[in-house]
């Protein structure tokens, strides 16, 4: 996912929380069976948590999902879905028909992280590969899509053991590039929407690292935002360090930037929308005595609606001209302001919707299980489904991934938990696939049930 969520600070290193995770590391043991679903899912740990430790142990990165799709493909068509793959690049779409009604998506993303694992786990990642830049990393599932795609193989095989519980049809897509923020876009542009059946519904969900390890989680309304990368190139007039009146110095009009684009949040944003503006990279200047022509500067922006984008941007590229015309830089060499092509739009859970499902939800399972959470700064492309047809009822939740004694031990100060994305995230991965697949189970028949 292209985010992590806020980590709850505390005292113990991640290297002692890496160890605690290597004694802890997830066993086959599924929370009590409370219903014939969860009875079901318990039966099935074993083989779930096999395939979840193989998916762990073999990542790939976006777009590079060839092995991962086709293993799960297979499974698809061993359980009779109608499967296609190759969609959108390394994109699996499967689809079972059975009778007039709704049409319900499902997603899982399938992309890991050029993150090298420090978990501890027996079976961490040893992938090593090279990121399209050409720069040698590690790959590892640090954000949990491990988790996802297992928990979306249980809820393919117990809707296709309940056909005579439910009508319509389903289409069960697994995702590429979603870290990337290219994935559903790539999968929408080949045609999802009018090759396969059309959606009514879609769901997904992904793991928590701030909730407590089968807590589920939802948010009416945005749940995660927009997120953009933004680039300034600086202009300036380089020369030498001891005659900086010869320049136009970039590193100081670049500094001069970063600190008025501070004001976009802080006195032009009304404070209950919120946005961030963070400058993650100032790159400038190869040696002590030389004054650069050039500065570079990488932002992130969030927001949640298309209008506070705008506004951002646009805000952006005001500032980085008046600073630049404040500092004499000739009209010739003003800075440059480029939004990335690609960007991943916030992701809005129909209010209504979201509290009919979370309805369900609590009916299933307990009130206290089911919890309403903030909206996040995080992005997620999930979003993309309901954007290219907003009359798609829409929804994602979280389930939570942080063992209980680990949640307690991080309220009391007493230790600190990786966030995702961290090379020490690692979901208690058995309470995360066990809530997961049930949920989304008990969602799908709820969504295709008879009227």
């Amino acid at each position: 996912m292209r985010h992590a969520l806020m980590a709850i600070m505390a005292a113990v290193s991640f290297s002692s929380i890496a160890a605690a995770q290597a004694v802890d590391a997830p066993t086959a043991e599924a929370p009590p069976a409370q219903s014939e679903i969860g009875a079901a899912i318990a039966k099935d740990m074993d083989g779930l948590m096999a395939l979840y430790r193989d998916l762990h142990a073999n990542p790939e990165l976006s777009e590079k999902e060839v092995n991962t799709a086709a293993k799960l493909a297979k499974r698809l068509k061993a359980m009779k879905y109608d499967v296609t793959e190759k969609v959108g690049g390394t994109g699996v779409v499967a689809v079972m028909k059975n009778g007039s009604g709704p049409v319900l998506l499902i997603r899982a993303d399938m992309d890991g992280l050029p993150v090298v694992e420090q978990t501890g786990l027996e079976f961490a990642s040893k992938v090593r590969t090279k990121t399209p830049e050409g720069v040698e990393t590690g790959v590892m599932h640090a954000c949990g899509h491990d988790t996802h795609m297992t928990a979306f193989i249980q809820t393919a095989k117990l809707m296709a053991a309940r056909k005579d519980d439910w009508k319509g049809t389903l289409v069960m897509i697994l995702q590429p590039a979603e870290e990337v923020g290219r994935g559903a876009r790539l999968m929408l542009e080949d045609g999802l929407y009018t090759r396969f059946p059309r959606p009514t519904h879609a769901i997904a969900f992904h793991d928590a690292a701030n909730l407590e390890a089968g807590k589920i989680g939802y948010t009416p309304g945005y749940a995660l935002a927009n997120v953009d990368s933004v680039d300034i190139l600086v202009k300036g007039v380089g020369g030498h360090g001891a005659y900086p009146q010869t320049t136009r110095d970039p590193i100081v009009l670049g500094s001069r930037i970063v600190g008025s684009l501070q004001t976009l949040v802080s006195r032009e944003q009304e404070p209950q929308d919120p946005a961030v503006v963070t400058v993650g990279s100032f790159q400038a200047g190869a040696k002590h005595n030389i004054i650069p022509d050039e500065a570079k500067l990488l932002l992130t922006i969030r927001s949640y609606s298309d209008e506070t984008r705008e506004k951002l941007i646009k805000g952006i590229e005001r500032i980085a001209r008046g600073e630049a015309i404040a500092a004499g830089i000739p009209d010739n060499r003003m800075p440059v302001v480029s939004v990335k092509d690609e960007f991943t739009p916030s992701t809005f859970n129909p209010p209504e919707f979201a509290e009919q499902m979370a309805g369900v939800l609590k009916a299933h399972f307990t009130d206290d299980r089911v919890v309403k959470t903030p909206a996040v700064m995080g992005g997620e492309d999930f979003g993309r489904f309901y954007r290219a047809d907003k009359s798609i009822n829409s929804f994602i939740f979280w389930v939570g991934g942080v063992p209980a004694d680990k949640m307690a031990a991080a309220a009391a100060g007493q230790a600190t938990l990786p966030s995702l994305h961290s090379p020490f995230w690692a979901p208690q991965a058995d309470k995360v696939i066990a809530s997961a697949s049930e949920a989304m189970t008990v969602l799908a028949l709820d969504i295709l049930k008879e009227k």
